[in-house]
């Protein structure tokens, strides 16, 4: 079987399955586990899974900032709509950076009174002018691939803390590894979002689901909702609401 061919076989089981299993690889390809890592190194180094003990898992695909702003934005569009249906009045709301958290804050209702606490700079541009929204935007360094604030400044403001919702932009959720995203640094202020509210909304587009990225957040326990597509199948999320996640289809 040619390279080509046996990482692609690789991919498609990947996509099947949810994950691959090297052993299982190798006995089903009729090569060396040896081969089969190589494989798995190669298509780890070209963004298209992510290598873990053993095998190996699906991993969103990078893009900028600005690309992300125009990707699924039907889909984005919804799930931020019905995200923006969770907020009530008088609320402490932390709101995550993200393209889809950003589209939150601009479908958040004009009659709205609420303070939104964020470490995204677009959305606190977005919602400046909201007539009844108090705006805080958490100080630190900007993380210029994500427009947002990390460091230590940022996660000990958000220590001081107690909002009654958080508002979470995911780049992976997955059933074993849990929460995760691409960058150290957002994780230690999406921990410290979790940490400092009462319920924890992940907003996540289908294609965000099943996937891990290498740095993790926490477990999907600390999720009290997910807020995702209409059309994700009822299978895919048995194990979120076998957390006791609630689903907010969108």
């Amino acid at each position: 079987m040619l390279k080509e061919e046996r990482q692609q076989r690789i991919l498609d089981t990947l996509r099947r399955d949810g994950k691959v299993v090297a052993s299982a690889l190798s006995a089903s390809l009729g090569t060396s586990e040896d081969t089969i890592r190589r494989d798995l190194r190669d298509l780890a180094d070209t963004g298209l899974l992510l290598r873990v003990h053993g095998g190996a898992l699906p991993r969103t695909p990078a893009a900028s900032y600005s690309a992300r702003r125009e990707q699924a934005s039907a889909a984005k569009a919804a799930i931020a709509q019905a995200a923006a249906g969770l907020v009530r009045d008088g609320q402490v709301i932390i709101l995550d950076g993200g393209t889809t958290t950003l589209q939150v804050a601009e479908h958040l209702p004009p009659a709205l009174r609420a303070t939104v606490i964020t470490n995204s700079p677009p959305i606190a541009v977005a919602l400046a002018e909201h007539p009844a929204v108090e705006v805080i935007l958490l100080g630190g360094r900007l993380l210029k691939s994500a427009r947002v604030t990390v460091g230590a400044p940022t996660v000990d403001a958000l220590a001081h803390v107690r909002a009654d919702l958080c508002m979470l932009g995911v780049c992976s959720l997955h059933p074993e590894v849990g929460i995760s995203a691409p960058e150290l640094e957002e994780c230690y202020v999406k921990r410290a979002m979790i940490a400092s509210a009462a319920e924890v909304v992940a907003l996540a587009s289908a294609e965000k689901l099943g996937t891990a990225a290498p740095y993790i957040v926490g477990p999907l326990s600390e999720l009290t909702h997910l807020v995702t597509e209409r059309s994700v199948p009822a299978d895919v999320l048995d194990v979120y609401r076998a957390l006791g996640i609630t689903i907010v289809p969108a």
